[in-house]
């Protein structure tokens, strides 16, 4: 019988070598960036530790030196301490809201003496080995109410105390892990839910203003009302299996609407909307009567669905001006195209715009950019680092990080999808739903098609918390895909 060796050799045999050669090549493209954003005319040596470009050579150093130690632990120790280390890690973000510091802005960080840290950083990785924990237990299903209870009080805890640091971008990202629900199993009317819900917010709150068609209805009411309606009727069809009942709610339904508003339009104008809360009052109905008669619990489901939607919809104008934070509004609706405040919220993002855009095809070569060294762009070595790759390397530069971070998107789904155990595919999966959440809100801020929420580019943002954090998680994982082979005594 093979017996297990825990000596290093074995270890880096068996490690994927692909993944370390896509870190180091981001850190590589990450360093070069933090050079050109940093970079100040007159500097002679971005080498000295006084500047932030020698500085993230300390961070990178430490961070392969870290990557090294991580590896070297035995992968069982991820499993065993996993509730340890989430519970460290809660006591941190704990402590940290009632930490007086604030460094740019930022509540989010524990100052002890001469150390800074943003425990957020750190929590990513022990929510993910906790979720692992858990739902690799015998028994477990997510389909199971207390069982997907659970989950979802391992995933909120870390948020809510992050939420209590004001910091509410940074606990926007642990909803990366319902990607990770969806391949254990979750249902897609679940991840169907959350894309509706956004189109919901987008549309009703951009259009709420705009009148349709010279009638006295919100067209943002109208559009997500008839959306509700559409939506409620087509899950009857894929979920209850009734084609007659979905096309019958279908036509009743637009028939009704467009009657209505043809009425309001050249006859008496009036508020279309109403009538469309009646129509989806009698829906719920008898979705309700439905689900009584055939004890089918879809019925009930797609109930809650149109309940919860218009519930959301009704909600969000609320939450948007009395609930968020005033700078929080302001980035939302100029990202709507509601305000227009290019010397204010909008500044940061119509900079790095300009600062893309002047790069061109082949960008203006390394510590060479106009818009960046003139420190146009605030946080331009954190935050907003992408611009700087935009301006100085051009569309082919950036389309080549993205690609960089693409591969390893992919790479980190082949070792998820290879894991023998629940838990190693669960904390793979935790893993590239982080990274794929940091990439797609960081590069759309910049461009200007995500909300400003300021979370850092992974392995290219200035500073060590965000690379030693982003450094636990993956080399973590290539060390528990490492022992996958390794024979157990």
């Amino acid at each position: 019988m093979k017996q297990r060796t825990d000596k290093p050799q074995g270890v880096l045999r068996s490690l994927d070598w692909w993944t370390i050669g896509i870190y180091l090549a981001l850190l590589t493209f990450g360093w070069i960036s933090v050079c050109g954003a940093s970079y100040t005319y007159g500097d002679t040596d971005i080498f000295s530790l006084d500047t932030r470009s020698g500085m993230q050579i300390v961070w990178i150093g430490t961070s392969i030196c870290l990557g090294f130690v991580l590896l070297m632990l035995d992968d069982r120790f991820y499993d065993t301490f996993s509730y340890i280390i989430y519970a460290a890690l809660l006591l941190l973000l704990f402590a940290t809201i009632f930490n007086p510091h604030s460094i740019k802005g930022s509540r989010s960080w524990l100052v002890l003496g001469s150390l800074r840290l943003q425990p957020a950083e750190f929590a990513k990785f022990a929510t993910a080995l906790a979720l692992a924990k858990f739902m690799s237990g015998y028994g477990y299903s997510i389909h199971k109410l207390k069982d997907f209870a659970v989950t979802m009080g391992i995933i909120i805890t870390p948020m809510l105390f992050i939420i209590l640091q004001r910091e509410t971008g940074s606990a926007l990202v642990y909803l990366a892990f319902f990607l990770m629900f969806y391949r254990e199993g979750m249902p897609g009317s679940v991840l169907f839910t959350g894309v509706a819900a956004v189109i919901y917010f987008v549309v009703g709150i951009r259009f709420e203003s705009t009148m349709l068609l010279d009638t006295p209805t919100s067209m943002g009411k109208f559009i997500v009302l008839l959306l509700v309606q559409v939506f409620t009727s087509l899950m009857i069809g894929v979920y209850c299996k009734e084609k007659k009942i979905m096309f019958q709610m279908l036509a009743y339904s637009l028939g009704i609407t467009l009657i209505c508003f043809l009425f309001s339009k050249y006859v008496i104008p009036f508020d279309v909307v109403w009538v469309q809360l009646a129509i989806s009052a009698i829906m719920t109905g008898i979705l309700l009567w439905r689900g009584l008669a055939t004890r089918i619990r879809s019925y009930f489901f797609i109930m809650m669905f149109a309940l919860g939607s218009m519930a959301f919809f009704y909600s969000a104008d609320y939450v948007l001006n009395n609930v968020m934070e005033p700078h929080q509004r302001v980035r939302i609706n100029v990202l709507l195209g509601l305000e227009e405040d290019l010397s204010g919220a909008g500044y940061n993002v119509h900079q790095s715009e300009i600062a893309i855009g002047s790069g061109g095809i082949e960008g203006k070569g390394f510590l060479q950019g106009t818009q960046t060294k003139l420190k146009f762009v605030p946080e331009q070595d954190t935050d907003f680092i992408f611009c700087t790759v935009g301006e100085e390397e051009g569309f082919l530069g950036s389309t080549g990080v993205l690609l960089l971070f693409l591969a390893l998107i992919l790479r980190l789904i082949h070792l998820a999808e290879r894991q023998p155990f629940r838990f190693g595919r669960v904390y793979g999966y935790s893993v590239l739903s982080i990274f794929l959440f940091h990439v797609f809100i960081n590069v759309g801020m910049v461009l200007g098609l995500t909300p400003v929420i300021g979370i850092p580019l992974p392995f290219f943002s200035y500073g060590g918390s965000s690379l030693w954090g982003f450094t636990f998680l993956l080399f973590i994982f290539l060390r528990i895909d490492a022992g996958r082979n390794l024979a157990r005594n």
